[in-house]
């Protein structure tokens, strides 16, 4: 494709979008709907992932030893080999007291208790949360184990959370993506057909299919790719918003918010990527039916 060709199939396409105003219109704000909720979704997605993971890692399962039993810290190597389970960390019954006096230095009452009216018990951390309640279960088939305190409710939460918000935005980018690419080929099907005599000519005196398709193509590229700029900068101000919102609201105060600038780059490509794919579509889509007359 030649400089005077490239010129030439841009100037027709940016004349194509002005040629429709209300239907360009449309077109854009349609991509810029799609791409916010597809977006916010996905972001959703991000973050419920990123908190589980957190979760994952900062979650302690705590196996109370039986107070009669001997040798506790022999246990460790059975709890080891449970599946699932990623580390075990042996805590005597000293040290709990001296993590339970330093959790609460200014409660005078507490700092002469007797170590031996706590129990022995192991620190165990799990690989993935999904299966926190098996491990749990078999922590306590261990011969020796009393019982295991695990936040199995909070983690079941954020787990519902993630794959709700995975399905969900799976399901948003498939109908939203064909819907995008339905109203942008109807925007430029009444582009073509107001220029179907043209295009007869054109193809009367020997023009080529990609000569007659390039500003089409150009103008669906545009469409695309300004629709594609509006709806990142709503998204990423909406994002800043909620993050606000969460970080000031007291009960939120668990919750991490991703920030936007490590979110930034990933989210402008996959907004270009999308709105160049669905207004490219919607461009080929609309102007196979004249090409095949």
């Amino acid at each position: 494709m030649g400089r005077h060709n490239f010129g030439y199939f841009f100037h027709e396409g940016l004349s194509n979008m002005f040629s429709h105003g209300f239907m360009t219109f449309a077109a854009i704000g349609i991509t810029v709907a799609c791409l916010l909720i597809m977006g916010t979704f996905t972001l959703v997605a991000v973050n419920a992932n990123s908190l589980l993971q957190e979760l994952e890692n900062e979650n302690e399962m705590l196996a109370f030893v039986e107070e009669d039993f001997e040798n506790a810290k022999s246990l460790q190597k059975e709890l080891e080999a449970i599946s699932n389970v990623e580390s075990v960390v042996f805590i005597s019954r000293q040290e709990a007291m001296e993590r339970f006096l330093e959790q609460y230095p200014d409660e005078e009452m507490f700092q002469d208790l007797d170590p031996n009216i706590l129990r022995d018990r192991f620190s165990i951390r799990v690989t993935d949360l999904e299966y926190l309640s098996q491990t749990k279960a078999a922590v306590e088939d261990v011969d020796g184990i009393a019982y295991a305190n695990a936040a199995e409710e909070v983690a079941g939460g954020f787990i519902t959370i993630r794959n709700v918000a995975s399905v969900v935005c799976i399901a948003l980018i498939a109908i939203l993506f064909v819907v995008s690419v339905f109203i942008i080929s109807n925007t430029i099907r009444l582009t073509t057909f107001d220029r179907r005599e043209e295009i007869a000519i054109m193809r009367m005196v020997g023009a080529t299919n990609g000569f007659i398709r390039w500003p089409f193509v150009y103008e669906g590229f545009m469409l695309g790719l300004l629709g594609a700029a509006i709806a990142f900068l709503f998204q990423w101000g909406l994002y800043e918003a909620v993050a606000k919102g969460v970080s000031s609201n007291d009960a939120l105060q668990l919750i991490e918010v991703i920030p936007f600038q490590e979110l930034r780059t990933p989210v402008a490509a996959v907004f270009g990527s999308a709105g160049v794919l669905i207004g490219v579509g919607g461009s080929l889509s609309a102007i196979r039916k004249y090409l095949l007359v």
